[in-house]
């Protein structure tokens, strides 16, 4: 039950920054195409940049879970059996601090900005609280994933991010086009 809710979560987080960015290039084609003929967004540029701090904070979880992260792997994948398991947790328990820390901060200065009713700067006023909801939201939701990770990883199973080494030159192929795509 709590595997299919967390698995949700991160399916939910991926779409909502896919439509994000789908808001992002709308908007992009209507201030590009409006400008000829006189048509003006107010505040365009600022709905464009809430929009792609959504994009890239709420697709973080579901692109961590599924190994599409970038990963630096020059002594983790050097390392086997045991070593490689500890190294793994030791990097989940570090990468958890870092993205708790980021969250905590996140929520709390996007809690203030409601509590205090803090808006916008730009034409239009928009309580800024709605704009960092992406932020925090996102990465409260990273978090969440590092902490299942770790979890899954503490109980001995490999990583979900880590993918099966190549064996062929196809397979090096197949892995590289996957990941281009």
């Amino acid at each position: 039950m709590v595997r299919l809710f967390l698995d949700r979560l991160y399916l939910f987080s991926g779409y909502l920054a896919g439509l994000f960015l789908i808001a992002i290039f709308v908007l992009m084609m209507l201030l590009s195409a409006g400008r000829p003929l006189g048509l003006n967004i107010p505040a365009g540029d600022d709905f464009v940049a809430w929009c792609m701090a959504a994009t890239a904070f709420l697709g973080l979880a579901h692109t961590f879970r599924h190994g599409e992260m970038i990963r630096v792997g020059l002594l983790i994948d050097r390392l086997e059996g045991k070593a490689k398991h500890v190294a793994e947790i030791v990097a989940l328990i570090v990468g958890a601090g870092f993205t708790g820390f980021f969250a905590w901060h996140a929520g709390v200065m996007t809690w203030q900005s409601w509590q205090f009713n803090d808006m916008s700067q730009g034409v239009i006023a928009i309580p800024l609280w709605i704009p960092q909801l992406g932020y925090s939201g996102g990465l409260a939701i990273l978090f969440i994933a590092f902490i299942d990770e770790l979890i899954h990883v503490l109980r001995g199973y490999p990583p979900h991010y880590e993918k099966p080494k190549p064996k062929t030159a196809e397979e090096v192929v197949e892995q590289a086009i996957q990941s281009a795509v």
